[in-house]
């Protein structure tokens, strides 16, 4: 699969709060830039391997945007700039070393299924926002 001009956000298709965080995003992305798709899916799977990224562990949101890939904290800041003014203020957390933020990131992250539950199978989108999945 050829990447799009538009950012592409490969999230865990069964965790209950990647897909709360996504939902967020739909509702603040409001001039629908980002475009989505679980990293189970194939066209997830395929964007994992063109960009040299792992197929089986789930750990991290994934942000493709101009070509390039952010992960972890990054990921999560870089998506606000996609977002309506009053997020920017997020970007004062760019301040804090990527070690201290990766590793509040991956804490999250190993404990999301314990704290937020998981589904047994991917979200599906309603038909007001499925055009932008990819």
């Amino acid at each position: 699969m050829k990447p799009t001009s538009q950012p592409i956000i490969l999230f865990d298709g069964v965790c209950n709060f990647c897909n709360g965080s996504v939902n967020f995003l739909i509702r603040q992305d409001k001039k629908k830039h980002l475009r989505f798709a679980a990293l189970q899916s194939a066209i997830g799977q395929n964007l994992l391997e063109v960009f040299h990224l792992s197929t089986k562990e789930f750990n991290s949101f994934v942000l493709i945007d101009q070509g390039k890939i952010y992960t972890a904290s990054s990921a999560g800041l870089r998506v606000y700039h996609y977002l309506p003014w009053y997020w920017q203020w997020t970007q004062l957390f760019r301040i804090v070393p990527k070690f201290l933020r990766d590793g509040i990131y991956y804490w999250i992250a190993r404990n999301r299924y314990k704290w937020f539950g998981k589904k047994d199978q991917c979200m599906v989108p309603d038909r007001d926002v499925r055009s932008r999945f990819l």
